[in-house]
């Protein structure tokens, strides 16, 4: 009988912690790893002759909007074909649940998510269930949307929450966070969440510190006040008593390029007295809902998708408002309720933040758009091959670090996000010599070169350029600290 189920030999094995790779063997029995090293004439069910590849932890997707498509397209192919074996969703104030029976399902970004009309669930609960049901490829995690609280109890959203209101967005907090929520996201920067002032939002985050949750923002400002909005969300993180990650960190609109120096330094100075973190995407275009009043500001706009015309999908917005003849604006409008791509950013402060040690990588992917930005399909190999081998940002076991332990650590995934013997078998097995992207923004739903293997939970999840058809994802929680 084989001494385990799976045994990769001859691998270049970089163990997410940043510490330099070394060649050996892998055995994972029952989903985790069980031995490493020389294995010599150890026998498997199932044996992989890395040759020389490497063999690294399955990549944490820090920053997803993958809740519904976990549920519409459970093999998830977009991610699995990075090498993301892990989700967390939740993101920018909007998640699957809670939305309560008899309330509206409420305006943008809440459909940033949902493309199916299908009603959103009432509680994390049902929405875990539904996931326990019908499994996905990858394993999932997932904030709570401080949006959906807000459309919970309030009919105007351009005014401060009331007392009662905050209680009652408080104890819906609370039964998310028993129910296994990460902790609370915001997307301030959003119409239906830019009314609330930082008192609410600290009300609300308040109930986090009993579960050593965390709060996660898309900041209120991104452009003008990024610096004001960074202290905001420290504020809030001190007074709350919870650690805080800032969300796909940027400085955008070329009045701010080169403002990465001075946020950088500001959140260096906070962790001396706080817990802050943050994520970052290796492009220098955003992806969201179309958002009129932003088009201006952008020295191009890609429509992603669009309710009212769909053949402008794909399309660049100046090309449709010449046919139109009218401004950008203008055409953003006829085409709403959309999504679009927005290139605003400086390759200079991409790289900045990229570089920063504790900078984690996550997608912001929206993999359910008709033509959605490439980050969905290329996030992590980009990151692989362009900046670490190609541009020399950073080694490639620091790439991986912070695609996989940095992550784990934040978010408190225990016994994720490292090659060591008792860890969950998440891995992705590739050549870095060829690993690349190769989605693009005229051709976003392009598989990256170089990805050959990849396992969840021990069971292997793409093989050959394609998804085995299994599904061994679970339902992740935040550990104590």
């Amino acid at each position: 009988m084989p001494d385990h189920d799976l045994l990769i030999r001859n691998a270049r094995l970089i163990d997410g912690t940043g510490a330099p790779s070394t060649t050996g063997d892998l055995a994972v029995s029952d989903g985790r790893i069980v031995a490493m090293g020389d294995l010599g004439k150890t026998s498997a069910d199932q044996i992989v002759d890395a040759d020389g590849l490497a063999l690294a932890p399955g990549f944490i997707d820090s920053h997803c909007h993958d809740d519904r498509a976990l549920i519409e397209m459970p093999l998830l192919e977009p991610k699995v074909s990075q090498g993301v074996t892990t989700v967390i969703n939740g993101n920018c104030g909007v998640s699957a649940a809670p939305f309560l029976p008899g309330r509206p399902e409420g305006p943008p970004p809440l459909n940033l998510i949902n493309r199916s009309g299908e009603p959103g669930f009432e509680s994390f609960a049902d929405y875990f269930a539904a996931m326990e049901a019908e499994p996905a490829a990858v394993n999932h995690a997932c904030l709570c949307g401080h949006i959906n609280l807000r459309n919970a109890f309030m009919d105007d959203f351009d005014r401060p929450a009331t007392a009662a209101e905050i209680d009652g967005m408080c104890d819906l907090l609370d039964k998310a966070m028993q129910q296994g929520a990460l902790g609370l996201s915001t997307g301030l920067y959003y119409a239906p969440a830019n009314a609330a002032p930082t008192s609410e939002v600290t009300a609300i985050a308040g109930v986090l510190a009993r579960y050593n949750g965390l709060y996660v923002t898309h900041m209120r400002d991104e452009e003008d006040f990024v610096t004001d909005s960074l202290e905001e969300t420290f504020r809030i993180g001190r007074d709350a008593g919870t650690p805080v990650i800032v969300s796909h960190h940027k400085c955008t609109s070329p009045q701010n390029f080169g403002k990465s120096e001075v946020t950088l330094k500001m959140i260096e100075a906070a962790r001396s007295n706080q817990t802050v973190g943050l994520d970052a995407y290796p492009y220098t275009a955003s992806s969201t809902i179309l958002q009129p009043e932003r088009v201006h500001k952008c020295s191009r706009v890609i429509i992603t998708w669009s309710t009212t015309m769909p053949e402008a999908t794909g399309r660049d917005l100046s090309d449709i408002a010449a046919e139109m003849g009218c401004s950008d604006t203008e055409a953003a409008e006829k085409l709403m309720p959309g999504g679009a791509v927005y290139f605003a950013m400086d390759e200079a402060d991409v790289s900045r933040i990229l570089a920063w040690p504790d900078t984690m990588i996550g997608s912001d992917g929206i993999v359910m758009d008709r033509h959605p930005h490439p980050r969905a399909w290329g996030t992590f190999p980009r990151v692989l091959g362009h900046y670490a081998r190609d541009e020399g940002l950073f080694s490639l076991e620091d790439a991986v670090r912070k695609m996989t332990s940095l992550t784990a650590d934040t978010f408190g995934l225990k016994g994720r996000g490292r090659l060591a013997t008792g860890y969950a078998a998440d891995l992705v097995l590739f050549d870095p010599a060829t690993v690349i992207d190769t989605a693009t923004f005229a051709e976003p739903q392009q598989p990256a070169a170089g990805i050959e293997m990849v396992f969840a939970n021990g069971i292997q999840i793409w093989g050959g350029g394609a998804s085995t058809g299994d599904r061994p994802g679970q339902h992740l929680t935040r550990s104590p600290a």
